[in-house]
Order: C-alpha cells, then sequence, then structure tokens
C-alpha cells in the first residue's frame, strides 16, 4: 500500500480526481483526520474538510495510478 497527500481544494478538482480513479481497479481511500471514505465517491470526498491536503491509500500502487494521480499530489 501506498499512501500520499493530495490537494482537492475545489469541485472541478474533486470531479477530476474521482473521475480518474474509476478508471483503476483496487481500493483507493481518503483518510482525514479519524474519517476514511472511498475516494472513488464524490459525495464522500466532498464529506470531508477539503480546505488542506488529505491522505490517500493507494491498493493498487502500479506506476500507470501513480502517474495519473501526479496532478493532485501535493509536493512535500
Amino acid at each position: 500500500m501506498t499512501v500520499i497527500k493530495v490537494d482537492l481544494s475545489s469541485i472541478d478538482r474533486v470531479k477530476r480526481f474521482a473521475n480518474t480513479l474509476l478508471r483503476f481497479d483496487g481500493d483507493f481511500d481518503l483518510v482525514s483526520d479519524r474519517y476514511i471514505v472511498d475516494a472513488k465517491s464524490i459525495m464522500g470526498i466532498f464529506s470531508l474538510d477539503l480546505s488542506k491536503p488529505i491522505s490517500l491509500q493507494i491498493s493498487n500502487d502500479s506506476e500507470e495510478v501513480l502517474k495519473a494521480l501526479e496532478e493532485f499530489k501535493v509536493q512535500e
């Protein structure tokens, strides 16, 4: 499993992010404080505090998935 921080600070970014993940098999979970939601669920994403970067847990951490998520990744 791989964990990265993502920035989903706008409605457009959330839509693009969820649509990107829908192309791939595997589990993708967003973790914010004590809440965990399915990262493929737009409604679930909007239930989180999107004002700060969120941890994304990736079960399918293939090179293709990581490349597709590059635009959302927070550079630390």
